[in-house]
């Protein structure tokens, strides 16, 4: 019989150590012998990056520590390794060097040269060049500003030489790949002030007998089309993902421009390149291919035309973007509402799924769901009041142990993804579940600006952050209340990044009125635009024109810049909030909250900050998991008036 007890006081075997160890992730799936390995994060080993591999039986790690196989091209990193020959190369974060790990000894030796200050040159989107050969994208600093980065393409060999320069036809670049006929090789490039996702140019070269690069030819892309992966197919044609009809949708293109739509589709095939050297898709052979649609795995069949889902994948419906074919089938990282991600090979033919990796997580998350502490999340789609339409997921507090008394709503929490060209999906969250478990429900907003639901839905945000975004999760959030689902007077807003943008955004409202959320949590946001972009702003290179997309050209938008910086409008901020924020974050620095925090100083509303030595953008380390969470939960406790059982006081000043 289920205790009752207010919501927020549940008792739950969802720790925030529990949450931390089970919160490793795999990414950067490839092929080496015949073998499938991957790239595995570790939160109890301070975040570090390890490589596996798996024999379909057993796993084995490669790397020990210290060895992290990351690296900060873009700051979001790149595909961090590739194997050529008895070699698999790889970046490893510390120096940002590219490290050469010996199959026949397992000895591992730099093959970059020592940069000359600490992460001046740095390696991503690690690919198989020419036979002893690797190829990449080289991104170098050149000044003291964070923009002051150049960018081209190289090639490494086992022997250390120095890199051999290939060229850069973009400020942006992916790494290239050569033809299977060793005669061309083909890359992406774009320039500010664009995004990957707004427009891309898929550039070729030939080869030459020096293995030097020609002059480059554009065969697909431009300003408002957006290539987001390509393949080789044969010597002569290509297989390329990219949205001219505005839906990323799979392409064949040959060297004399010639280009095919494989399936005509108002459907998401592809996605946003945050990561260079992200897979949505693997050629199977025979005009098959594996595409991910939305993040679901299907087959896409060019001879009839058709995109099928993949049988067998209902309990793990969702995929990252990183396919590879496998085993005569293809290989990924799948979750599904009640389980956490894993790497998985499927059977295409017999409809069936094999999970490899090493099972601790999936069995705590698997114990979790049985006993019925994970929520399975709704999928709903809300309505903004001009009409346009909001999907969302919606986590709904779950404990067997607990019910609360009758008439009580739900404190609610408005989840805002990053980005904000990003998305949620409905998948099990043990850092939402933290929360539900406990008596708190979530809703996961897909605003305007979201990826998975075409180029119109993804640029509502053009020119709007700060207003749609804002107003698509506020609408979200009334809807729960009108609908009885949520207390109105415990609503709160919690997001990261641009989440945390909006999130801040959304607790000081223009004009100052009382807004839709009670509190909020901001995690290492962009809290003043001008101060974040433009010439000698704060933020990285990749990003540092991301705003003239989303909020307007500079210097003809400079007050709206102003008008919209959260910063500027503490005057107005609707109750407490509660900021995390890395110090090492080269993307959203801490700068910005150190001032909005100061801001604060003898306003009289409760606030709280902390922030977490070695950590970048987002957090990695399982004890930094730990504290913010932890502090999280004690602040809405604070604000909501619960007392959640064990849980430390996180000190709010006024």
């Amino acid at each position: 019989m289920p205790m009752i007890s207010p919501h927020g006081t549940w008792s739950s075997p969802i720790s925030a150590s529990a949450v931390a160890e089970a919160g490793g992730s795999q990414q950067w799936l490839g092929i080496v012998g015949g073998e499938l390995w991957w790239a595995e994060s570790r939160p109890t080993e301070g975040g570090r990056v390890t490589l596996v591999r798996s024999d379909g039986e057993k796993v084995e790690q490669l790397l020990p520590a210290p060895w992290n196989v990351r690296n900060r091209v873009h700051e979001y990193g790149g595909r961090p390794w590739a194997a050529t020959g008895n070699i698999v190369a790889f970046t490893h974060w510390d120096d940002q060097r590219v490290y050469a790990l010996d199959l026949t000894d397992r000895a591992v030796r730099p093959i970059t040269p020592e940069p000359p200050a600490p992460h001046a040159i740095r390696y991503g989107d690690l690919r198989r060049g020419h036979e002893g050969e690797i190829w990449a994208v080289r991104e170098t600093s050149t000044g003291p500003r964070r923009t002051d980065i150049t960018r081209d393409l190289v090639a490494l060999t086992s022997d250390g030489r120095e890199p051999r320069a290939l060229g850069a036809t973009h400020h942006f670049l992916t790494a290239p790949q050569l033809s299977p006929d060793g005669r061309h090789a083909a890359w992406l490039g774009w320039d500010h002030p664009a995004m990957p996702w707004d427009g891309t140019e898929l550039c070729v070269a030939e080869v030459g007998t020096d293995g030097g690069f020609g002059p480059h030819r554009v065969l697909a892309g431009g300003p408002e089309v957006a290539v987001c992966q390509l393949e080789w197919e044969n010597a002569d044609t290509l297989l390329a993902v990219l949205d001219p009809d505005g839906w990323w949708n799979l392409h064949r293109i040959g060297l004399d421009g010639t280009r095919t739509n494989l399936a005509p589709a108002a459907e998401e095939l592809g996605g946003p390149l945050w990561k260079l050297g992200l897979q949505w898709f693997a050629p199977l052979g025979g005009g098959r291919h594996a595409v991910l649609r939305s993040g679901r795995l299907a087959v896409l069949d060019e001879h009839r035309g058709t995109i099928t889902d993949a049988g067998g994948t209902q309990r793990r419906p969702v995929w990252a973007s990183t396919l590879v074919p496998f085993a005569g089938g293809v290989a990924g990282v799948a979750t599904g509402p009640q389980q956490e991600g894993a790497v998985v090979v499927a059977d295409l033919d017999a409809g069936t799924l094999t999970e490899l990796g090493d099972p601790s997580g999936r069995e705590l998350t698997g114990r979790l769901a049985e006993r019925g502490y994970l929520p399975v999340p709704w999928e709903r789609e809300f309505t903004t009041p001009d009409g346009e339409r909001v999907p969302a997921y919606v986590y709904p507090p779950t404990s067997p142990d607990h019910a609360a008394p009758e008439g009580e709503l739900p404190p609610y929490l408005v989840h805002v993804h990053g980005g904000p060209t990003g998305r949620n999906f409905p998948v099990a969250d043990l850092d939402f579940a933290y929360f539900t478990s406990r008596g708190i429900g979530v809703v996961a907003v897909n605003y305007g600006g979201s990826t998975g639901y075409g180029r119109r839905y993804r640029e509502r945000l053009r020119e709007q952050w700060g207003v749609v975004d804002v107003t698509d999760c506020a609408a979200v959030a009334e809807a729960l209340v009108a609908e009885g689902v949520a207390d109105p007077n415990r609503l709160a807003v919690r997001g990261g990044s641009a989440g945390g943008f909006t999130s801040a955004a959304s607790m000081t409202p223009s004009p100052p009125a009382a807004g839709t959320y009670r509190a909020g949590t901001i995690k290492f946001p962009i809290l003043d635009l001008t101060g974040w972009t433009g010439e000698g702003g704060e933020t990285h290179d990749f990003e540092s024109r991301y705003l003239d997309g989303l909020i307007g050209p500079l210097p003809e938008t400079a007050a709206r810049y102003r008008d919209r910086s959260p910063l500027y409008r503490t005057g107005s901020l609707a109750g407490p909030v509660l900021f995390l924020q890395g110090l090492d974050d080269e993307i959203c620095p801490p700068e910005q909250a150190d001032r909005f925090v100061a801001a604060l100083h003898g306003s009289g509303i409760p606030h709280g900050y902390l922030t977490f030595a070695g950590e970048q953008h987002g957090f990695r380390k399982a004890e930094t998991i730990v504290a913010a969470l932890e502090a999280e939960l004690s602040f809405y406790g604070q604000v909501f008036g619960f007392a959640p059982p064990g849980i430390p006081v996180v000190d709010l000043r006024t």
